[in-house]
């Protein structure tokens, strides 16, 4: 399972999708409530966007795969979504990998609220270059990122934003028994300043494994794509 992160979709695995197919494994890339190709609700509230409701969005896609444990690799909102899954049903896990995931957020949520307003000001297409442009310094992977950021629905985003704003499933890390991986991007700034703090507290513990990726950004596994997947391969070995 590649899970991608918010304002992204499944796009953002396309090419690691194939890699992996390579490899021998069947892969599943879904595209999150409100993303990519999948459907919004028609009441937008934060409700119908909480981190549990994304969460069963995915279960209810491996019960119809029929599907038993799986690797889960979660990008951002994509780990969030299974550090609440990994302590609800951890059975369903064979191992848990994230990248520019925070164990625990404590934001405004006011903050959600300027995109739609953002949004309008400047365009999709000019928002979509300035998000690609923070995000990395790399070219091809400015394409990627700048191509789902101009697909978003801005008041969806803004809702999921505010419903993940505020959050700590750090007892979901320390509680989940099974092999775990946390790659650290050196470059994913703002979500390390709430990551290395936890890792620090969590401690060192048996089953938790983590790998700096220096030249990694917030969506590593797009500009630190050759060191992102050997430390999958490494991991799942």
């Amino acid at each position: 399972m590649l899970c991608h992160g918010l304002a992204a979709s499944g796009l953002q695995f396309a090419a690691d999708a194939e890699f992996f197919a390579a490899q021998g494994f069947r892969v599943l890339v879904p595209d999150l409530r409100g993303h990519g190709q999948s459907g919004v609700p028609a009441t937008r509230n934060s409700r119908s966007f909480a981190i549990p409701t994304l969460a069963d969005d995915l279960v209810a896609m491996l019960d119809h795969a029929q599907l038993g444990p799986l690797h889960w690799v979660g990008n951002s909102l994509g780990g969030i979504v299974a550090l609440d899954l990994v302590a609800r049903v951890p059975e369903r896990f064979k191992t848990l990998a994230m990248f520019g995931t925070a164990f625990s957020l404590n934001l405004p949520q006011a903050l959600g609220r300027v995109l739609p307003p953002i949004h309008f000001l400047l365009g999709p297409r000019r928002l979509a270059a300035l998000t690609a442009w923070s995000t990395t310094g790399d070219k091809s992977a400015r394409k990627v990122i700048a191509a789902m950021a101009e697909a978003i629905d801005p008041q969806t985003i803004a809702t999921i934003a505010a419903s993940i704003s505020r959050y700590d499933l750090t007892h979901a890390v320390t509680g989940f028994a099974g092999p775990m991986l946390v790659l650290v991007g050196g470059r994913d700034r703002a979500v390390n300043l709430a990551l290395r703090p936890a890792l620090a507290r969590i401690g060192a513990r048996d089953n938790l494994t983590i790998v700096d990726l220096p030249y990694g950004g917030h969506c590593a596994n797009l500009d630190a794509t050759a060191d992102w997947r050997a430390a999958l391969l490494r991991f799942w070995s």
